[in-house]
């Protein structure tokens, strides 16, 4: 029974590690279509989502099966329970690609972003993308030691961050009211993206040792609606 049910979980992880590489894949392309004012990839974008949404129905109804069969206890139920919470993590990466897609798309054929700020948003992209890979990793592994090293990459993302907004407050911002609401809304989907993939990590530290996550996150539910 025990042996199944390990087999089982190791399956699950998997899937949920190949659902943090697809929100990052979709990240990557949503960053590349708001630097190229690409239509064709944010369209691409924003049909491949319904795909992440599927699989992550596939997880949940993996993970309501490990507790209808296997009647797990303690640390197993742990780690079950905390399944639901990493596909809702997941979903919200997903999301928060997409937002930047429509963002993209909303502005064809105009650049949604201004040259000064094109460099910030290119370095927050990449990181958000190795920021998926790495949950993606930990979750894999299940190496508290992984999973940690995700709060390192989200300091350096709330580093960049915070310099995008010392270009929005200087007196020389010259693109407008629109120009500067997309940007802020923009800056904000990838720092939530990096906050998702900490909590991932979290959970993993959760999973392995039975300590809650660390709170000093912002809930997500706090995030922006949609």
């Amino acid at each position: 029974m025990r042996t199944a049910y390990y087999a089982q979980m190791a399956e699950l992880n998997t899937l949920l590690a190949r659902l943090c590489e697809l929100s990052g894949t979709a990240m990557e392309r949503s960053t590349a279509a708001l630097l190229s004012a690409d239509l064709a990839v944010a369209e691409q974008v924003i049909s491949d989502h319904e795909h992440i949404q599927r699989m992550s129905g596939v997880a949940e109804e993996r993970a309501f099966g490990l507790l209808a069969r296997q009647a797990p206890v303690a640390g197993d139920l742990r780690s079950i329970v905390t399944t639901f919470q990493v596909v809702a993590d997941i979903e919200r990466m997903g999301a928060l690609a997409l937002h930047v897609a429509k963002v993209a798309r909303r502005r064809h054929p105009m650049h949604a972003l201004p040259p000064e700020v094109e460099g910030y948003f290119a370095d927050m992209g990449a990181l958000a993308v190795a920021m998926a890979g790495n949950a993606a990793a930990a979750l894999t592994s299940q190496n508290v030691d992984d999973a940690r090293r995700l709060q390192v990459d989200d300091d350096a993302m709330d580093a960049l961050h915070e310099h995008l907004f010392t270009v929005l407050s200087d007196r020389t911002w010259d693109h407008g009211i629109g120009a500067g609401v997309d940007v802020t809304l923009l800056g904000r989907y990838y720092e939530r993206f990096a906050d998702h993939a900490v909590l991932i990590g979290h959970r993993v530290v959760f999973q392995a040792t039975g300590h809650p996550p660390d709170r000093s996150i912002e809930s997500p539910t706090q995030f922006l609606p949609g």
